[in-house]
This record gives C-alpha cells, sequence and structure tokens, in this order.
C-alpha cells in the first residue's frame, strides 16, 4: 500500500501563510484524485480541496476559496496546499488522502500535521 506522509504543518499568526506538502512513498500507483482534509476538535472531518490526478481539476470548500490552492507535482509525486490569509477557524489537524478510482472513495490516509492559527 501507497504510504502518504504530510509536512509543513505549524504556528502562523492570523493572516499568515503555510504549505503542506504530502509525498507518496511510491512512483507508481492507482490514483484518480488526493485530497487535503481537516479535523478540528469536536467536528467532523472535511474535504478542504481536492485534484483530480489526471487533468487536474480542483475542488475547495466554500470556506477556503480564494485562500487555499491545491497542486500536484508529477515528478516529486507530491500533492501541495498552500494557505494564505489563514484564519483561526483554519486551525485543525490536516490530512492528505488518496482516492484510488472514480468509483471509489478517498481510502488511503496521512497520519496527519498540525494547523494552529493565533489570532
Amino acid at each position: 500500500q501507497v504510504q502518504l506522509v504530510e509536512s509543513g504543518g505549524g504556528l502562523v499568526q492570523t493572516g499568515g501563510s503555510l504549505r503542506l506538502a504530502c509525498a507518496a512513498s511510491r512512483r507508481t500507483f492507482r490514483r484518480y484524485a488526493m485530497g487535503w482534509f481537516r479535523q478540528a476538535p469536536g467536528k467532523e472531518r472535511e474535504r478542504v480541496a481536492s485534484i483530480i490526478w489526471s487533468g487536474g481539476s480542483t475542488y475547495y470548500a466554500d470556506s477556503v476559496k480564494g485562500r487555499f490552492t491545491i497542486s500536484r507535482d508529477n515528478a516529486e509525486n507530491t500533492v501541495y496546499l498552500q494557505m494564505d490569509s489563514l484564519k483561526p477557524e483554519d486551525t485543525a489537524v490536516y490530512y492528505c488522502a488518496l482516492r484510488p478510482s472514480a468509483f471509489g472513495s478517498y481510502d488511503n490516509w496521512g497520519q496527519g500535521t498540525q494547523v494552529t492559527v493565533s489570532s
């Protein structure tokens, strides 16, 4: 199974930026889409952004549109989440996930990285 390893989380002030990265442990694997999800304490996990690997179509949650940008690097097998204009409500554990097929769901998850935005 492909392992997904996130990096780039940390503590930042309101209005600041962070860039998350998710590296896959193998070069060749089934991947229809990859996404970033987040879960704040006491809240359900929500999809923040996702990208269809072939073609690059993207999805963003309304709460992050215009502030977050998802991108991929085919050569490095890495997906990024550029987060700008961060707000305290963006504080959460951010997870990278893989959706192998268009007919399935996200079924492979990274370990998560903490993002904390101070006011």
